[in-house]
């Protein structure tokens, strides 16, 4: 597929004129939470239908919403004191125009490959815009949408409120709620600190020397992504199999998380004594009574584990509840030990590293990133909502997306990165309720 790139240009927030003229620098000071999540581009793909919204209108939203979501305008540096800081400037957005010659069709969505970078600007130049975007008209008017933001800058929650915004501005509609950003009297810890989770060992670790950080060698030339659609009733199979017994039964994404971590040990062909762990983010809104417009990172995560031998030779439920459980301890008690602990500066002290780290392959781990609650299909130019919506190419064994289907009927798409070696295996298993 040969893209053909037409312009590159900034768009800057464009201030109404009534608005109150804003600071010409600012500076939001990184959260202990954007501190220990990953240091990642966050790239996701929309398509859109003809007639596809126009260039103008479209640039016109941006610059509309930017003013209102200034941090996706903004670097990430240091304020005067040398704090590691969002810096309101009003850089802009990196806007890149694009064509194809070739039809929409012709990318074959289903099937996920290293075709779907062309879609962003490049990924891995040096970029000083948080914000990256490639606007990418195919011959049958098809319109492809390549959203790149900085990981640090904003969680999926934060990203996701700010794209229904953008939707919302192109429409000439309110834009909804402004976001609440992090300030000095956030996140503080208690009057007596209480530690009582090991984050040592959870949100940070101790790096040795010998570590590698990073994505290295040719580990992924030898992944697949297989993307597995998950139907409605297949979910309502799966889930009635899994609470059998059980009073309130698990939920969606309970269910097919349990099935997957079952599905990928089995074609992994791990021995019964190794211990598989998944990785899986928690929203700390809700837990800390913070609103739902907050804006930046607010996520830690849960560690569901087993035996390999546990996972394939105990039912479904096992797994469900195993996933369950450890969700589950992760509230609100858990998200204020952190804060207590991430303020103490014994992290810093003791030269821990933050745990999330990009890597090659999990393998015999598991990564999640849920999507099924976001309203990413709610993003709408003027001309509907997105024929689709997926994360880009991503060629990072275990690191699984979990989307709502464009069919909008209640099924699900898995985004599976796998050796080749174990793609047949996982192809058998995956779709079979034993």
């Amino acid at each position: 597929m040969e893209v053909k790139v037409l312009s590159s240009k900034l768009v800057k927030p464009a201030y109404s004129a009534g608005q109150a003229p804003m600071p010409a620098t600012e500076y939001i000071p990184l959260s202990i939470f954007d501190r220990v999540t990953f240091e990642m581009q966050m790239a996701i793909i929309y398509a859109f239908a003809p007639p596809a919204p126009t260039t103008a209108s479209i640039e016109k939203g941006l610059a509309t919403v930017l003013a209102q979501y200034r941090a996706f305008a903004g670097q990430l540096g240091e304020s005067p004191d040398g704090t590691p800081s969002v810096i309101l400037n009003d850089r802009g957005a990196r806007l890149v125009e694009a064509t194809v010659d070739a039809d929409l069709v012709d990318m074959a969505p289903s099937k996920p490959t290293p075709e779907l970078l062309k879609l962003h600007p490049d990924l891995e130049a040096e970029h000083q815009e948080v914000v990256l975007l490639q606007l990418t008209r195919f011959r049958c008017g098809s319109l492809a949408v390549g959203f790149t933001s900085n990981h640090v800058v904003a969680d999926g929650h934060a990203t996701s409120n700010f794209l229904v915004a953008w939707g919302r501005a192109t429409r000439g509609l309110p834009m909804g709620l402004p976001p609440v950003h992090h300030h000095a009297e956030l996140f503080k810890p208690r009057s007596s600190p209480r530690v009582e989770h090991d984050h040592r060992n959870g949100e940070y670790y101790m790096p040795s020397p010998t570590d590698v950080v990073g994505h290295h060698g040719d580990a992924a030339d030898n992944i697949v992504i297989h993307k597995a659609h998950f139907t409605k009733d297949f979910v309502a199979g799966l889930r009635a199999k899994a609470s059998e017994g059980r009073g309130r039964p698990f939920s969606r994404f309970e269910t097919i998380l349990a099935h997957l971590w079952r599905t990928m040990t089995r074609a992994r062909d791990l021995s019964p004594e190794e211990t598989s762990k998944i990785r899986l983010s928690v929203d700390g809104r809700h837990r800390l009574g913070q609103p739902a417009e907050h804006f930046g990172n607010m996520v830690l995560w849960a560690f569901p584990r087993s035996t390999v031998g546990d996972l394939l030779n105990r039912p479904l439920k096992h797994a469900a509840q195993v996933i369950h459980d450890e969700v589950a301890r992760v509230d609100g008690a858990y998200f204020q030990s952190f804060v207590d602990f991430a303020t103490s500066g014994a992290a810093e002290k003791d030269g821990l590293a933050r745990s999330a780290v990009c890597k090659d392959a999990h393998c015999p781990d598991v990564e999640v990133d849920s999507w099924l609650t976001f309203p990413f299909y709610e993003l709408d130019f003027g001309t509907g909502s997105p024929r689709y919506f997926m994360p880009a190419y991503f060629p990072t064994e275990g690191m699984l997306f979990l989307a709502p289907s464009n069919f909008g009927d209640g099924s699900v798409d898995a985004f599976v990165p796998l050796f080749q070696e174990n793609l047949e295996v996982f192809k058998e298993c995956c779709y079979s309720l034993e």
